[in-house]
């Protein structure tokens, strides 16, 4: 395993990241793996050496956090051994003040995170969305108090447009708060909107880039097919990824992730997951896994060297597309 820098901080992370949406309850997603089902999977991912967990509170409505906290006492001799990092914003009832960024619900859902998780800190907490109806000096405040509180060691975001995330780092420095030190947003061989002004933006304020979706939902391994159809019991029911991809062009790009991989004798998802562990900028994409040869494999795809004509061939046919994976 390698391991770098979240951004300009010294905390080191592992090259991939484990995702934990799906690990939970299946009430909640029905291809979500149960506690005793992802135990081989986040043990195994231990033993080959990741130390960075990605979960969110709203993830099984709190039973993620819960299991995840499980593994990682389980896992890791020690709590230094391990980041962990979790997200707010999102509904966690249907309530007036159980979602958003107010300063009420930042407090009591740190709050309620670290009860579940089990630890007196989490290592990163994110903003999942962002929240029009809170000020951003509100919401900035009091993740700084987080902070400051010993509650979480660095702050983060997810899911923002460029304009948003420059207010953001803008209005910290304005007021010396704690600064948002990453960035979680959608990016891969389908999907690159974010090359054109949040990448160059977290170049230059020396964020650390995390990027969720890396095969697109399962797409890039080519197991859908034109009509919406898939193997798995995700692909099957995703209707946001019907929403997103399907498009010809998707198609035909996974059709040259193919042709590669079959050429380096490596499978799909390596070559997708190989493209992107060669963009400088990218920290640590954030891989979701429910079987076991899944992780193993992502790992294995750390070993995969491109040449830049491999990687001009992967890129060639992007087209621009409708910006996804943005709220509201």
């Amino acid at each position: 395993m390698e391991y770098v820098r979240l951004g300009k901080t010294g905390l080191k992370v592992s090259r991939l990241c484990l995702g934990m949406l799906t690990f939970g309850s299946r009430s909640w997603r029905d291809y979500v793996l149960t506690e005793e089902e992802a135990r081989p999977i986040v043990r195994r991912a231990a033993e080959l050496g990741v130390n960075f967990f990605d979960t969110a509170n709203v993830y099984s409505l709190g039973v993620s956090e819960t299991i995840t906290g499980h593994f990682l006492k389980e896992f890791f001799p020690t709590r230094d051994e391990y980041i962990v990092a979790t997200k707010v914003c999102e509904p966690m009832g249907d309530k007036p003040n159980q979602s958003g960024l107010s300063r009420k619900h930042i407090l009591e859902s740190i709050d309620a995170s670290l009860r579940r998780l089990g630890v007196d800190y989490v290592d990163l907490y994110q903003i999942h969305r962002w929240d029009d109806s809170t000020p951003t000096e509100e919401m900035l405040e009091a993740l700084h108090d987080v902070v400051k509180a010993g509650k979480a060691r660095y702050i983060g975001a997810s899911c923002l447009s460029a304009w948003q995330f420059a207010k953001a780092l803008f209005t910290a420095d304005l007021h010396r708060w704690t600064r948002f030190v990453s960035i979680q947003n959608q990016y891969n061989l389908i999907y690159r909107e974010d090359e054109r002004e949040m990448i160059p933006l977290c170049i230059d304020q020396g964020m650390g880039i995390i990027p969720w979706s890396p095969l697109a939902r399962g797409f890039l391994t080519g197991t859908r097919t034109p009509d919406k159809a898939g193997e798995t019991t995700r692909s099957k029911s995703d209707a946001y990824a019907h929403s997103m991809y399907y498009k010809s062009i998707d198609f035909e790009i996974v059709h040259r992730v193919a042709e590669v991989a079959e050429r380096l004798g490596v499978s799909r998802a390596q070559v997708a997951l190989a493209w992107m562990l060669h963009k400088p900028a990218i920290t640590s994409p954030i891989i979701g896994v429910t079987k076991l040869h899944h992780l193993e494999e992502a790992i294995a795809s750390l070993t995969i060297k491109l040449t830049q004509a491999i990687i001009t061939q992967l890129e060639e046919l992007y087209q621009p597309r409708q910006v996804h994976g943005l709220w509201p």
